[in-house]
């Protein structure tokens, strides 16, 4: 970013939000209508990067966020914003919980429904954390930590795949990843089933998923998975991985391979975290429906 970038959001960082601002939003919109076939100004049509800057000072408010999501500019630009933030920080409580919102997808019901779903969870995990700060003071006191957000996994002209991720930090911490993939152009929510002809895509894909991880243990000893074969000694693997859930969690990556991911402990010694497997095509092209998505 060049110096007039920095400078400019030094600026709009520093411009406090009048409260006036939704009328003059509503205002310029209906301006907008009256002017439709003049030229746009030349600050609208800015660059990628300004569009950047700009898109980073939506989360300032819900409320702004929404309104200016609705300006067809600034629309074609933003397709995940943070709608929310709850944070708590104080000597032994934090909470840090953004809660996404999809932006421009033509099919209303589809994006209502995830909104509400992120909205909902948001809200759940910041109540949860109240209750559990609450419990701590009463009981002597200690330690209780939540960080939860989004990260965008793909983006193409395509698919549009959102991991969401939460850490809970109480005594010892645990993390769980959810993913919503998106068929942008259809506008449709892609779940994992409907991506194969019949159920046989969990045993062909647990099967690679086993080969894989016993490869990597062979390869790296610091790779420790709950199979046989798979870093461990077999006496320590009990109730171990066999198989993928039907709705296990996954999303389609940029170069259209399908990602499976477990949460930490899941499949492996926490120290591990979440881990993910691409799963070879070839692997899955018997069992596939179409190469429309994985490819």
């Amino acid at each position: 970013m060049d110096e007039k970038l920095k400078e400019l959001e030094k600026q709009y960082n520093e411009i406090s939000i009048p409260k006036e601002l939704d009328f003059v939003v509503e205002n310029a919109l209906k301006q907008g209508k009256k002017k439709r076939k003049k030229r746009a100004p030349k600050w609208l049509l800015g660059s990628a990067a300004a569009a950047m800057l700009f898109t980073a000072g939506l989360n300032i408010s819900p409320a702004m966020a929404k309104t200016l999501s609705e300006i067809p500019v600034v629309g074609s630009v933003v397709k995940v914003l943070t709608w929310t933030k709850y944070e708590v920080k104080e000597e032994t409580f934090d909470a840090d919980i953004k809660v996404p919102s999809i932006e421009n997808l033509k099919n209303k019901d589809l994006a209502n429904s995830l909104n509400e779903k992120y909205r909902s969870e948001g809200k759940a995990l910041y109540d949860d954390f109240v209750s559990e700060v609450g419990y701590v003071k009463e009981n002597g006191g200690g330690h209780v930590g939540i960080d939860s957000g989004y990260e965008i996994k793909t983006d193409s002209d395509q698919i549009l795949s959102i991991g969401r991720y939460t850490v809970n930090t109480v005594g010892s911490s645990s993390t769980t990843m959810h993913y919503d993939t998106i068929d942008k152009k259809d506008e449709i929510l892609i779940t994992l089933p409907m991506l194969f002809k019949d159920k046989n895509y969990i045993k062909t894909i647990s099967e690679n998923i086993i080969k894989q991880m016993r490869e990597q243990a062979a390869s790296d000893p610091d790779k420790k998975y709950w199979v046989k074969g798979g870093g461990l000694p077999d006496e320590e693997v009990i109730d171990g991985f066999t198989s993928i859930k039907a709705d296990q969690q996954f999303y389609i990556s940029d170069k259209g391979k399908l990602v499976i991911s477990f949460d930490k402990y899941e499949v492996a010694q926490g120290y591990m975290g979440v881990v993910e497997f691409e799963i070879p095509t070839d692997v899955l092209k018997n069992d596939l429906v179409s190469s429309k998505y994985i490819h």
